[in-house]
Parts: structure tokens; sequence; C-alpha cells
């Protein structure tokens, strides 16, 4: 079943990648789906576990501080920041994605908007204490990863915190299909003079098949 759900993703993708348009593939996926899950391969209706086991481990509070969420999708990651009481902005490019997350969660204090991260708000430069990208950066081709690796580095405030949740492989690894996992040398974009990586984690996880994952937390140097 899952791998029905990825098929369906590669064969929107692809044909959008062959229009030259491809990112527009997000609202095509979405609107095929029309209010069912089935199709979404990344929409578990609950939050990333390998995120929650981050914030409980290390007992994260986000009061007084904001979050951003890329790549939104159905929300729920979005609201397990509002529940650890940081004021959550959350983004998808998929005008549908972004309705879903309003209907699904209609008293939330989350901030649902419509975005495309390369096109993001300029008073978002550097606004967000904690920034969460998690699988968006494995959907992407790898030009665009390169270019959205920068974009997402711009969003972390000095002093605040980005988090990066993704499927992991070696470089001499078949890259496979999307979603690619990640190799470290596609995250290293991350680390730049004023960004640096603090905790690099390389697990298998408890699914069956377990599946490698890497997660990793980067934090921008200075203080507001």
């Amino acid at each position: 079943m899952e791998e029905s759900k990825r098929a369906t993703a590669r064969k929107i993708a692809n044909q959008y990648q062959s229009k030259g348009d491809p990112l527009g593939w997000f609202e095509e996926l979405y609107s095929q789906a029309k209010a069912e899950v089935s199709i979404i391969p990344w929409a578990d209706l609950m939050p990333n576990p390998h995120l929650l086991t981050r914030l409980d481990r290390h007992g994260i509070n986000g009061a007084g501080k904001k979050a951003l969420k890329i790549g939104c999708g159905l929300g729920d990651d979005a609201e397990a920041l509002v529940h650890r009481g940081f004021d959550t902005t959350a983004f998808d490019i998929s005008p549908t994605a972004i309705d879903w997350c309003r209907r699904r969660f209609p008293k939330s204090s989350a901030h649902y908007l419509v975005a495309d991260l390369f096109s993001a708000p300029q008073d978002w430069r550097e606004a967000f204490d904690f920034v969460l990208e998690s699988y968006t950066l494995q959907v992407l081709s790898p030009g665009l990863r390169r270019k959205a690796v920068s974009e997402i580095a711009y969003f972390i405030k000095p002093g605040g915190t980005l988090l990066v949740i993704a499927r992991g492989r070696e470089q001499s690894d078949d890259e496979g299909k999307m979603p690619w996992p990640l190799t470290k040398e596609d995250l290293i974009g991350f680390k730049t003079s004023d960004l640096q990586e603090v905790n690099f984690e390389d697990y298998m996880d408890n699914e069956d098949p377990p599946v490698r994952r890497f997660r990793v937390v980067y934090k921008k140097s200075g203080s507001v």
C-alpha cells in the first residue's frame, strides 16, 4: 500500500517535471486526494515520531518562541509544535493542503499559510527560533534540493535551531526512487560560517522493515 501511494506521487511528479514545472505536482497530488489521504505518501495523520522523540528527550518548551514548519502538509507536525508552546507558522506550496490544515484544526493557533520556499516572505528572514525541515528535501530534485538548503538556513534567527529529519543513505548507495534518501553530502550546505552542526544522529528506525534515518540539529551563531 505504501509503495502504491509513492508510485502515484512519482507519476504525478514526473508529469510536472516533464512540463518544466517541478513544484506544481504538490498541488495536483493534494487536489487528486479530494479529502482522502490514501494517495499522499507522507500523510500519517499524526506527528512525525522522530520529531516527538527529539522534543521529549530534550524537554523542549517553545513558550515565547517562534517556530516555522517547512512544507507542512496536513499540519500534524505544526500542531505538535503548537502543543509545545511555540508561536507556529506552517506553510505549504499547495493551497489545497493549507485549506485541509485549516479544516482539520479550526481552533489551532498555528498560522497556516500558502507560500513557496523559493520566494518566501522577506520578513521570515532570521525570524524563527526553531525551524523544522522533515521530508521536504527528499522529494526535491538535486538542483532544487541544494537551493532549498540555502533558503531554509535564512529563516533561523541568531541563536536559533534548525532540526532536519530525513531518510538516509551513503553516497555510494543507489539513490533509489523519490522520496530520495539523503546523504550527508546533501546536507553539507547547512554547515556555514554562522550555522553549525551540533548533533547528527544516524540510526535505523523501528519500522518494518527498518529504515535508515538522519536527525540533525544545527544552531545559528549569535544572539538577539
